[in-house]
C-alpha cells in the first residue's frame, strides 16, 4: 500500500487558500499515513509544508505519485538526476519510491516539509510522559547533508 499524504491547510484538497498568493497561503499541512519514512516520520504525524520551496538533496518533500497523480506521497530527495529528483523513503523495507518508479520530474514536486508535528498518544497519562511528548512533538525537518560521494544511509552504516 503506497504512502500518502492529505493536504489539510493551504493546499488544494481541503481547506482554503492554495499554493499561490501571499506568504501564508504558501504554507499548509500534510498528514502521513504509511510507514515509508519511518523512523523520521510515523503514520499520524503532520507536516508543515511550504509550497514552491526549493528542493535540495536530503530534504523531505511532498510530491505527486508519478503513476497516480491524485496520490500525494512523502519522500526524501536524495539527488538530482536526468529527468528529475531521485526520492526514497527512510524505511528501507518499503520500496514505493524511485527504486520502483525512477526519477520524479520537477513539476510533480508539490512542497517541501519544514516541521514535523507528532500527535499526542493516548498512553501518556503521567506528567513526565506529557513533558516528554511536548519536547519531542515539534521537530524541524532539516535536509541531511551527505559528505561528497556518500549517501546518508552509507554514513549511518559506517557510524560506530
Amino acid at each position: 500500500m503506497p504512502e500518502r499524504a492529505i493536504e489539510t491547510g493551504g493546499g488544494g484538497m481541503r481547506g482554503n487558500g492554495g499554493p499561490g498568493g501571499g506568504p501564508l497561503k504558501r504554507i499548509g499541512l500534510a498528514e502521513v499515513y504509511n510507514p515509508s519514512m519511518t523512523p523520521t516520520l510515523r503514520p499520524g504525524d503532520r507536516l508543515v509544508i511550504k509550497y514552491g520551496s526549493g528542493v535540495r538533496p536530503g530534504a523531505v518533500v511532498v510530491l505527486r505519485h508519478p503513476f497516480q497523480h491524485d496520490l500525494l506521497i512523502v519522500k526524501r530527495a536524495v539527488e538530482r538526476r536526468p529527468g528529475g529528483w531521485w526520492v526514497v523513503g527512510d524505511n528501507p523495507h518499503v520500496r514505493n519510491d524511485s527504486r520502483e518508479f525512477g526519477a520524479v520530474p520537477d513539476d510533480l514536486v508539490v512542497a517541501r516539509a519544514w516541521v514535523r508535528l507528532r500527535p499526542r498518544g493516548g498512553g501518556q497519562r503521567s506528567f513526565r510522559d506529557a513533558v516528554r511528548w511536548v519536547l519531542s512533538a515539534v521537530r524541524p525537518l532539516v535536509a541531511l547533508r551527505a559528505r561528497s560521494g556518500s549517501s546518508p544511509l552509507s554514513r549511518r552504516l559506517r557510524a560506530r
